[in-house]
């Protein structure tokens, strides 16, 4: 298993503080905010690791992570998005070679937890698992992709809505997918939404269609560090357990 961090884009909810240096690598506590999801892929037993960057500050990552050996990553590689702003499917894509055809997961690069994710990844065979997250919060649902449950089976998802006017139930997608090696052919497969981006939604339905997605409450903490709001909230908690 190898892991992707998918850590482009040009972070703009959060100027003026990404005037200085890409969204990533802001501090959450006592570590850059990329130190995380490193860290929940390492403890899960992925050393490989390539992150895929975009933008003006992406030589910033170099200089911070180096070659990954301090954070316990045996090999590091980088891979450069050239639309920052193509959306997650699109970043991902970058990341084929380097996966070569095996199975890989997937982090965001603003996503901390300390949910312990190895149990998911020793015993993945195929096809994706994806991470929900219980949010009861109308309002902040709103900005993730929620599932949408089978009214027969509530442990079938039918459908992922991309930021739902109103949400059909408590379950956001978080930035966390483990998925095999179909996941390149889905991402080819999927064309702009009206925001211009290819969506990951779009290719977690993919696999809701096969008949092939399976998904895990994400337990313990999990914060999306993309906006004022949950940056302060990721600090503050992290803050609290001293840190990683």
């Amino acid at each position: 298993m190898k892991g992707i961090i998918l850590a482009g884009g040009l972070g703009t909810r959060l100027y003026p503080l990404t005037y200085a240096t890409n969204k990533h690598l802001l501090p959450v506590y006592n570590s850059p905010m990329i130190f995380y999801p490193i860290r929940t892929l390492v403890s899960a037993g992925i050393r490989e690791i390539l992150i895929v960057i975009s933008g003006p500050y992406a030589g910033h990552f170099i200089r911070v992570l180096k070659n990954g050996k301090e954070l316990g990553v045996k090999h590091l590689e980088y891979a450069y998005q050239e639309k920052p702003d193509g959306g997650i499917a699109d970043a991902l894509s970058q990341a084929e070679d380097f996966a070569d055809k095996g199975p890989i997961t997937v982090i965001l690069g603003d996503n901390t937890t300390d949910a312990d994710i190895a149990p998911e990844v020793s015993k993945f065979k195929q096809g994706a698992t994806i991470f929900l997250k219980r949010i009861k919060n109308k309002e902040q649902i709103r900005r993730f992709g929620v599932a949408v449950f089978d009214a027969k089976n509530p442990e079938i998802i039918t459908d992922i809505e991309e930021k739902p006017k109103t949400a059909k139930s408590e379950f956001a997608a978080t930035g966390l997918y483990i998925y095999d090696s179909k996941v390149f052919a889905y991402v080819r497969s999927c064309r702009p939404s009206d925001r211009g981006e290819i969506e990951i939604t779009d290719v977690n339905n993919l696999y809701i269609k096969n008949k092939t997605l399976k998904w895990v409450e994400l337990k313990g903490f999990w914060s999306d560090a993309g906006t004022f709001e949950t940056l302060y909230l990721t600090n503050v908690y992290w803050a609290n357990k001293g840190g990683i």
